[in-house]
């Protein structure tokens, strides 16, 4: 991407078929916000996305942007692969454990949690640059929307997935079904909470760290998974 921005001053959009898009923000960061001082709110939320950077970076996800309190990662590109509804899904269950052990210290030292809430949704996607002055790689597309649906009608400190995630990882993850909910400006979407990896996949008794039972079969789902190394399946 970058080169072609600088050989050619922009940069084509490409469509791609498949991508995951992740979406997290702070269940009531607004009154959060009217609690904190400006500049410990700033440092708290670049403290927990730095956080949030690593943890996508080490499963192969794209950060995109963050606005205000919410971040924005996908799976899929600018390199393809087919593994990104399992990315996604271990990054995720992550980034909750991360902020679960961050608000019981925080419990500790009697000061206010944050609760991540977390949306995921696959489908097809187009992807470019967009700006003139400040170039920013982003996606576009219907699946983003039903992704932000699902980051918006779930609850902080769960994970919500669409029924197009499920069914591709479902062998790998225990869900909690949730049916049809109403979905702003979508109407009714099948969707349900992300638990944690199979117990007979999982080599840590909460099924957040992935075991070599679970490489073999991701290789089986999604061939070219065991060639990314020990982060694919968690840290």
């Amino acid at each position: 991407v970058a080169d072609e921005l600088k050989q050619h001053n922009r940069v084509t959009p490409r469509f791609f078929d498949s991508a995951t898009i992740l979406f997290a923000d702070f269940e009531g960061f607004t009154r959060l916000a009217e609690r904190l001082e400006p500049k410990g709110l700033v440092d708290q939320l670049d403290q927990y996305f730095s956080a949030l950077d690593e943890i996508a970076e080490r499963h192969g996800l794209e950060m995109l942007k963050t606005i205000g309190d919410c971040y924005m990662c996908v799976g899929g590109l600018p390199e393809p692969n087919r593994s990104h509804p399992l990315d996604a899904c271990l990054a995720a269950l992550e980034m909750q454990d991360y902020m679960g052990k961050l608000n019981r210290q925080r419990e500790r030292m009697r000061l206010q949690h944050w609760e991540l809430r977390i949306g995921i949704h696959t489908g097809p996607v187009m992807a470019g640059v967009v700006g003139r002055r400040k170039f920013i790689y982003d996606v576009w597309g219907d699946a983003v929307n039903i992704a932000s649906c699902m980051e918006a009608a779930g609850a902080g400190g769960r994970i919500n997935v669409s029924e197009a995630v499920q069914a591709r990882v479902k062998s790998l993850f225990e869900f909690e079904p949730r049916g049809s909910v109403e979905a702003k400006n979508k109407g009714q979407l099948n969707m349900a909470y992300l638990s944690r990896l199979k117990p007979e996949l999982s080599r840590d008794a909460a099924g957040l760290i992935g075991s070599d039972a679970l490489r073999v079969e991701a290789e089986r789902l999604f061939p070219g998974f065991s060639d990314r190394g020990p982060s694919a399946v968690g840290a």
